[in-house]
Order: C-alpha cells, then structure tokens, then sequence
C-alpha cells in the first residue's frame, strides 16, 4: 500500500480496526455504526462530526487502495464493512495491528501513553514490549509504518506517530493540539452533563412510581 490517506480515511480504517478489536461480534460494521464510530467521544483525537456521506466516500477509496471491503451478508439487509489491514502490511500480530489502531485514532503519543491506551485492542506485559513492536514498526521495510518524533522543548518523553498519512509535521501538530485538546475536552463535558441530567431523570421517575405504589398499596387495602 504505497498510496497516502487523508485524514477521514485514517479515521475509518483505524475505527473499523477499533470495533474488530474491541467488539468482535458486532463486526464488521454497517455505515452508521461505523459514522458513530468515527464521531464517538472517547478515545479520539480529535473529535469529528463526520456524515455518513464523507464516510463512504472514503470508504470508496479505501477500497480502492484495498485498506477496506464491502460484505453482505446473507442475515443481514444492509452492506457492511471490513479492514484489510492485516492483509495490506502483512502483520503477523495483534501487537502490531493494536499500535497502529491507537496511534491512528489518538494522533501522535509517547510510549507510556500507548502502552495504557492499547489496553482494550491488546495487553503489553510492560513498555519494553510495546516499545520492541514500535520500534519493529519504525524499522519496516520496505517503508516504516511509525517514525519517532524529536522530543520538543519542555517536553520529557519522545512520541510516535504513524506515517499512513505521510510526514509528520510535528511543528503544526503541536500548534493545533491544544485546540483539538480544548475541543475533545467541551464535547466530554458535554456528554458527562447529558448523562448526569438522564440520571436525574431516571431517579425523579423511580422517586414518582415508588409514590404511585404506594397509593396503589394503599387502595388494595380497602377492600382486603
């Protein structure tokens, strides 16, 4: 796979990639658990709102350089959809398939914070195991899949980044990640205070059946 992938395409192989890890059984994915997939809140950097429009056309691509595949099954009405990615780089273990994944959906990361954030996809004994697959990742021929990115200053650790989008202009990405950072962290507010007022909801109609009961009770009564 020599051709380079815009930022949508990263964002559906690596959630299809996601689900096939995390949920196999509702795997592969019809096109609007796949939408939901790339706009979910959670381990995404950053958040995006895509139509299910944008997600075809760059299923359409993907197809084309072989990163995906439409299957229809026969119990199932509508076309879903697979990653080729095992397939396409020749990965021969889930180690290497759960990096990628994270660094795909999550941007640029330093080894601690791919370590922990894998755990879902696949469970590293410890950082020397997560950093022996990174750097086999780096050091791949006939292309690398993962480049090292020179620590900026103030910063203590080194990040990685994945190269399916070409080269990583680290200068820019930095620039930009305090306003994706600052985005991701609204849009999780905001989905903490919806669920938080859906609570409050649930416990205010508890509280009027549990009165209604009563009453209830308290009407059989009469006639015992």
């Amino acid at each position: 796979m020599d051709s380079i992938l815009n930022e949508v395409e990263v964002r559906v192989v690596g959630s299809l990639v996601e689900k096939q890890l995390t949920t196999p059984e509702y795997y592969p994915l019809t096109l609007n658990a796949l939408t939901h997939a790339c706009n979910q809140l959670s381990n995404r950097d950053p958040v995006v709102s895509y139509d299910e429009r944008t997600v075809v056309r760059a299923l359409d691509s993907l197809r084309e350089k072989r990163l995906a595949v439409v299957v229809h099954a026969s119990d199932s009405r509508v076309p879903k959809y697979k990653h080729l990615m095992m397939e396409a780089f020749g990965f021969t273990t889930q180690q290497e398939l759960a990096l990628m994944c994270v660094l795909m959906l999550r941007g640029a990361q330093t080894l601690g914070e791919i370590r922990a954030r894998s755990g879902r996809l696949y469970s590293f004994k410890d950082l020397s195991e997560t950093e022996a697959t990174l750097e086999a990742l780096i050091k791949r021929e006939p292309q690398p899949l993962v480049v090292r990115l020179p620590r900026l200053p103030g910063q203590k650790e080194a990040r990685f980044a994945h190269l399916l989008a070409g080269e990583v202009e680290q200068e820019e990405r930095e620039a930009a990640a305090p306003t994706r950072a600052e985005a991701a962290t609204v849009a999780v507010r905001a989905e903490d205070e919806r669920i938080a007022r859906l609570e409050a909801e649930v416990a205010r109609l508890r509280a009027e059946l549990d009165v209604i009961k009563g009453q209830f009770d308290d009407f059989k009564k009469q006639f015992e």
